[in-house]
């Protein structure tokens, strides 16, 4: 008795589809590669954020969750829930390894406001939220941030969903973020793009490249042309929403050495910005660039490609500098959620019918 509807205290969601956070649109799937489409299964840097009156001692949630192997030796680790206040961790809350369960949190004292990151990996279904010993109310929502990229937005090699840069800078900026970061993908994908343009956001980041130098190559001069591509849909949607590009982090084997169609990164990095500042001169006075070569060196790269947590804070703190720069959107935010198909979405000789493994980040 008492559960509420959890919708309303959900953050970070881009699309949902019978109570399960989607991060792209289902009904336009058969036009985005069978990786992106995968890892957008996965609810990453959706969370629960709420208000609570005196005297809250906790907060229940009900979820239905994906189980870990038996053999998973952090098994139980698995349904980790963690409690945060501003930019601090409060605490960390195991649930049990079960298809459905509830989780309690106790609160601090104080109205908050709170924000939950659930196991995001084991793609979990938020069913109810209760207060325990008094009351919760979703939080104020926030401008709407819609953060695409490759598996370094997804949040990889942090060490909790909190800490990929995405969620970090979201915090320090005050803002929304919907992770749109796909593993393996993000290689300018026009159909993402649309996506993109169909969704309500009030700031936009786009930080993708390095996997167009893997085994899905592409050249400097066809990276060249898919970014203003790429940037010309996301403008059909949003003529005068703040953008920021950020070209690839530093990736030390890739930099100096050719892909299958002979660029290097540095090149196809190069490429990209290249873009960037055409179209600024062009006439688009909301688009900015923040280099990624200098970003982070070596000594942050946990795996020679993906940052490690301070690696992530790194990115996060340059993100944020460049999107103050660039100006923050003025408006307050929309708690606005698509279902498929919805409001947004393409149409007209636009719109999809209906309906490869990770090579990189």
């Amino acid at each position: 008795m008492g559960w509420l509807d959890p919708v309303p205290f959900l953050r970070g969601v881009a699309w949902l589809d019978k109570g399960a956070a989607l991060r792209a649109d289902p009904l336009d799937s058969a036009r985005l590669p069978w990786d992106t489409t995968e890892r957008a299964q996965l609810p990453v840097g959706v969370r629960l954020e709420f208000t609570a009156s005196p005297g809250t001692r906790a907060v229940e949630i009900r979820y239905r969750a994906g189980l870990p192997d038996r053999a998973e030796p952090l098994r139980e680790l698995a349904h980790c829930f963690a409690l945060w206040q501003g930019d601090r961790c409060v605490r960390e809350v195991l649930g049990g390894p079960a298809g459905e369960s509830v989780v309690t949190i106790a609160l601090p004292p104080g109205p908050g406001p709170y924000a939950v990151h659930p196991p995001e990996h084991l793609a979990p279904v938020i069913l109810g939220v209760r207060a325990v010993g008094g009351d919760v109310e979703p939080a104020p929502p926030l401008p709407r941030w819609l953060v695409h990229g490759d598996s370094i937005t997804e949040g990889w090699w942090s060490t909790r969903p909190a800490h990929a840069w995405p969620a970090v800078a979201g915090r320090a900026l005050g803002l929304d973020p919907v992770n749109l970061g796909y593993a393996g993908g993000a290689r300018g994908e026009l159909a993402t793009a649309q996506q993109l343009a169909a969704l309500d956001g009030e700031l936009i980041t786009l930080a993708f490249g390095t996997n167009c130098w893997g085994s899905v190559p592409l050249s400097a001069p066809l990276l060249h042309e898919t970014v203003r591509a790429f940037v010309a849909l996301v403008r059909r949607g949003h003529p005068e929403t703040p953008l920021l590009l950020v070209s690839p982090l530093l990736r030390p084997a890739a930099e100096t050495t050719p892909n299958a169609l002979g660029a290097t990164l540095a090149e196809l990095r190069e490429a990209m910005e290249a873009a960037v500042r055409e179209l600024v001169r062009g006439g688009d006075r909301r688009l900015a660039l923040l280099p990624g070569r200098e970003v982070l060196g070596p000594e942050r790269l946990a795996d020679g490609l993906h940052p490690d947590d301070a690696g992530h804070a790194r990115l996060a703190a340059a993100v944020a500098e460049a999107v103050r720069d660039l100006g923050l959107p003025a408006l307050a935010g929309r708690s606005a959620v698509r279902t498929p198909g919805g409001p947004g979405a393409p149409d007209g000789p636009d719109a999809p019918d209906t309906q490869g493994a990770p090579d990189g980040p």
